[in-house]
């Protein structure tokens, strides 16, 4: 049994240098541990998925400029998360509003290599199979 993870918990990216935090908004009704409760489809950058401080990987266009100008010396710049899929694989047997509900176990992939992962659900009560 995985845990819900709701509206204020906590990720990090691979490729951040900071933490980030999942905002949730309450458009399925579903709430847990006093928060709304998020799907796989909560995966929208910067109304989501909140900035991880600034950015590591090369294949981030602003990071790879930057090192360019850097003579090749890797130069972090600031992170803006870039997510087109939604969370893999979330709770299928769980659904709200006709989405899978987010487990903590669910990965979230950034087009510029990073893999986002939750770090504290928001909400240790409800568990989800």
């Amino acid at each position: 049994m995985g845990i819900q993870v709701v509206n204020g918990a906590m990720l990090m990216c691979s490729f951040g240098a900071a933490p980030g935090t999942l905002m949730v908004m309450p458009t399925g009704k579903v709430m847990a541990g006093k928060q709304p409760a998020a799907t796989i489809m909560d995966n929208k950058p910067m109304a989501n998925i909140m900035p991880f401080g600034v950015c590591m990987s090369i294949a981030n266009p602003t990071v790879a400029s930057a090192t360019a100008a850097a003579l090749g010396v890797l130069t972090p710049m600031p992170c803006i998360p870039n997510t087109a899929a939604p969370w893999v694989v979330g709770a299928p047997t769980a659904m709200i509003g006709n989405m899978p509900a987010l487990n903590e176990s669910s990965m979230l992939m950034c087009n510029w290599a990073g893999v986002i992962k939750v770090t504290v659900p928001g909400q240790f009560t409800t568990m989800i199979p």
